[in-house]
């Protein structure tokens, strides 16, 4: 469950009566009653072996799964999508909005970075890893043909977008959990990081960083198969908590001086979770968090930005927080992450699913 799953939600919201697609739908039954969808229709991906444990090495099906999918009678579709959704099938009467959450890193820009995280820098398995990623680029630009409206979540997307389809798109954020009301917490002067345990999200640069800062103590909260790798290089000051439920990881939240994240982002919802909660944020400049947070060199500054994305700016970054943290007050953070309500998403989408599907079926008749 993550920020994408969040979006389906409110998605669901506008739409409460459109059907579910999935490439596979390995939900737990507390993740399927947050969807509140009994009934999800999924590719032949579903019932391949390994499939539960290991559907993202059969990647380079994704597209052609996809585009099996049978969409026929369906006047508006929407695609939900960082990998192959948008691939989906669709006719001159049919309207396709992508709400892309970023062209896949992994076969664009970063794959370099990707294959060699991954092992797959050299020999006959980084052989075929290349060619399969080649082949998913294909598939990607064709998929994007078929997109009447890109909808990014970020002007960094926006930008990803353009390069790699050469396709514009209009820039709605997504949705951020915020609570009701400003907790009033008892900061301390641990820090904390919320992330998939992924290679792109960069946890291991935080790691690194709290090796040098032993008087520091880093809470990292989440899962991944970054996991194993990361507990041996960590420190002892590098307390690993896995999957908390919300509650659990609120109570770290609101414990902790600030939330510290080295993601190149397409968006950040949890940084800006935390700055509902009134936290302080430390983040790397690039990408979404760059346009979401407000520096040291704003008036009423939310939490600071680095430049590099290296355990060095990192250590320099919390020195530059600790010196300035009576700057950055709770109710400039919760005001920075108000901007993105998921008031404000549903009424955004609204708005431009009404417009793309006037022009649309004005389009239709002429």
């Amino acid at each position: 469950w993550g920020g994408a799953e969040q979006v389906l939600v409110e998605l669901f919201a506008l739409f409460p009566a459109a059907d579910l697609f999935a490439v596979v739908d390995f939900l737990s039954p507390a993740d399927r009653a947050r969807l509140n969808r009994s009934q999800i229709k999924t590719t032949f991906i579903q019932d391949l072996p390994f499939a539960r444990r290991h559907f993202r090495k059969y990647l380079g099906l994704m597209p052609l799964a996809v585009e099996q999918l049978d969409l026929y009678g369906y006047e508006l579709v929407i695609s939900s999508c960082h990998t192959a959704s948008k691939a989906v099938l669709t006719g001159p009467d049919q309207l396709h909005v992508c709400l892309c959450y970023s062209p896949p890193r992994y076969a664009w820009d970063l794959q370099t970075q990707y294959l060699r995280e991954s092992g797959l820098d050299h020999g006959l398995q980084g052989w075929i890893a290349r060619q399969t990623l080649h082949r998913l680029r294909l598939a990607d630009v064709r998929a994007s043909s078929g997109v009447d409206h890109f909808v990014a979540i970020s002007h960094y997307i926006a930008r990803r977008i353009r390069k790699c389809y050469r396709r514009d798109a209009t820039v709605i954020y997504p949705p951020v959990q915020i609570p009701a009301q400003l907790p009033i917490p008892e900061r301390g002067a641990d820090y904390i990081t919320v992330s998939r345990l992924v290679p792109y999200k960069r946890v291991d640069l935080l790691v690194e960083a709290f090796r040098t800062l032993p008087e520091r103590t880093l809470h990292v909260v989440g899962d991944g198969p970054e996991m194993r790798r990361l507990t041996a290089l960590a420190g002892a000051n590098v307390r690993f908590h896995g999957k908390l439920p919300d509650a659990g990881r609120d109570r770290l939240l609101d414990a902790a001086a600030a939330f510290v994240y080295a993601a190149e982002e397409d968006f950040g919802i949890a940084p800006l979770e935390a700055q509902g909660r009134g936290m302080p944020v430390i983040a790397f400049a690039r990408g979404g968090t760059g346009e979401t947070i407000s520096g040291l060199d704003r008036p009423a500054p939310t939490g600071v930005l680095f430049e590099a994305q290296d355990p060095l700016s990192i250590t320099a970054a919390v020195g530059a927080f600790e010196r300035n943290r009576e700057r950055i007050q709770p109710d400039a953070c919760r005001a920075n992450a108000l901007r993105f309500t998921r008031e404000r998403f549903r009424t955004e989408f609204g708005a431009l699913i009404r417009t793309a599907w006037l022009e649309f079926d004005d389009s239709r008749k002429h």
